[in-house]
């Protein structure tokens, strides 16, 4: 399990719906490219990430898999600062609710042992 905290920043140069969380988030599965065994996590303990209205998103190992079948590419996404798009469409938005406590941001990865399929 990585643990992180602290705000990341963004620049922004699409027309997409964001979120610093987000943005995070579709930018590791863009890098991962599908890597099995590895879930994600990151939010805002506010429960806003930026101006949008989920607190941040979750990664799945399948998340890459579940988007080309939808039609959604995370390459082309992330360049248009869409990751709120990508995941709202997904389903794995993070909507928590305003929680009136902001501490920071968080970020977690978990990196499950392979498994025997997992290894050729």
């Amino acid at each position: 399990m990585l643990l992180s905290g602290g705000e990341t920043t963004v620049t922004v140069v699409g027309q997409g719906r964001g979120g610093r969380n987000a943005e995070y988030l579709l930018a590791l599965a863009a890098a991962l490219d599908g890597r099995p065994g590895i879930h994600a996590l990151s939010a805002d303990t506010d429960g806003i990430d930026g101006s949008e209205d989920n607190a941040g998103a979750w990664l799945f190992p399948d998340s890459l898999t579940r988007a080309a079948a939808l039609g959604l590419n995370a390459v082309e996404r992330l360049a248009d600062n869409d990751g709120y798009g990508f995941f709202a469409t997904l389903g794995d938005l993070l909507i928590t609710g305003p929680t009136r406590t902001n501490v920071n941001d968080f970020r977690a990865i978990l990196i499950d042992a392979p498994s025997s399929e997992d290894v050729p």
